[in-house]
């Protein structure tokens, strides 16, 4: 079976697939083998933990650095 026959399959394949995770998953590999950096979260996945560190702060809920240092000396 020569290379473009195999694509082709693959794609119909792909088609088929109807879960979101296993599609993410394939994306990943993808830009994994074109040498493209790896987001591992969405645009709206860093949005709404960026909003949630801006509460935590807000709130004095964070730890400092000398706090983050002395529990590993």
């Amino acid at each position: 079976m020569d290379l473009q026959t195999r694509k082709l399959e693959f794609i119909q394949e792909f088609l088929k697939i109807s879960s979101e995770e296993a599609v993410a998953k394939f994306e990943a590999l993808l830009k994994r083998q074109k040498g493209e950096p790896e987001n591992p979260f969405s645009k709206e996945e860093m949005i709404k933990r960026v909003k949630q560190s801006e509460a935590d702060f807000k709130n004095g809920n964070y730890k400092t650095t000398e706090q983050l240092l002395e529990r590993f000396q």
